[in-house]
């Protein structure tokens, strides 16, 4: 049996106790929501924190407001709540099918949009217990000094298996970050960064306060494809999230992100030129499939054929363009 490592349990009864007790513990402290992902990790000891830092009882993070200039989420905001509430299913149906498709009911009743969108990167030389990994040797990501997967490599390369947040970057999301001197606000696809160690730009004494969706995204051609072993549970070995502006016919612009290859999701580059006035249809699929397949690299960082996962990267883009184009 894995038991939890000794920690002392703080929860704090407001969002200003929570960054004061940041600003001097941060680097002892792990904060957790739901903790559907911190529980396993804590067992496996890849954290060993002084104290827990739960935040359930921060329901001034805990909220979705709907206005004419934007769509804005708490980040205690459950995934459950988010796959069912009408606005999101209406203005942003690609945002409930992810937050739909994570894991299980029981995980997704618990888990947060926040939890999700920091969730730890993931790699099959990483998300083991103690004993394996002093067996073979640690990691690069936790107590050792080399990558198993690029041994010459000086990041780590840990895939990142959050749902959400390739959407996200495909509605041109950001995030609000505070601490207890302010607070910033920085575009999800600029809060990611190529390091599986800590792939996002939050730094110690910060937390995740607010997602925003401008209301310039409401009425885009949308969609979520995940690739996973299992169709309940599993994280993903391969998504792709597509947004796509539509006018007469028409394409205007289009955000295509390809993730769980690496340590952070991937923006397919030069769409503009591929879909300016062109129609959602499996011609232009096939196109961005082939721009996917030729920008995206799988690496064997979780328990996956990597050839595999890069030759259904073109298979889940057309099906991504299908559904946002309403393609049986």
């Amino acid at each position: 049996m894995l038991t939890l490592p000794a920690f002392e349990w703080l929860r704090p009864a407001n969002l200003d106790d929570a960054l004061a007790h940041l600003a001097n513990h941060a680097a002892e402290s792990l904060v957790v929501a739901g903790g559907t992902d911190a529980v396993p990790n804590l067992k496996h000891r890849l954290h060993e924190p002084r104290w827990i830092v739960h935040l359930g009882r921060l329901d001034e993070l805990r909220f979705v407001r709907e206005s004419e200039g934007a769509l804005s989420i708490g980040p205690l905001v459950t995934l459950s709540a988010i796959a069912r509430h009408e606005g999101i299913r209406r203005d942003f149906p690609s945002l409930a099918r992810a937050a739909s498709l994570v894991a299980s009911p029981q995980i997704r009743n618990m888990g947060t949009l926040g939890g999700n969108l920091c969730l730890d990167t993931r790699c099959t030389y990483y998300n083991q217990t103690y004993f394996w990994r002093d067996a073979l040797g640690f990691c690069l990501k936790k107590d050792g000094v080399r990558c198993h997967v690029v041994p010459q490599g000086r990041r780590c390369v840990a895939a990142h298996s959050s749902d959400v947040s390739p959407v996200l970057i495909s509605l041109d999301a950001s995030v609000d970050i505070s601490n207890a001197r302010g607070s910033r606000t920085v575009p999800v696809d600029e809060f990611f960064v190529g390091d599986g160690v800590h792939n996002n730009v939050l730094v110690p004494g910060e937390l995740v306060t607010r997602v925003t969706i401008p209301a310039a995204s409401r009425g885009l051609r949308a969609a979520y494809q995940k690739l996973r072993p299992r169709a309940a549970i599993d994280f993903p070995m391969l998504s792709v999230a597509f947004a796509a502006r539509v006018s007469d016919g028409g394409c205007e612009h289009a955000r295509l992100v390809v993730s769980a290859l690496g340590a952070k999701p991937r923006r397919i580059g030069g769409l503009d030129a591929l879909v300016k006035g062109r129609p959602l249809d499996d011609a232009l699929g096939e196109a961005l499939a082939e721009a996917a397949y030729r920008q995206c690299r799988p690496l064997t960082n979780v328990a996956y054929d990597d050839a595999y996962r890069h030759e259904m990267v073109p298979v889940f883009v057309r099906r991504a363009v299908r559904e946002a184009g309403g393609i049986a």
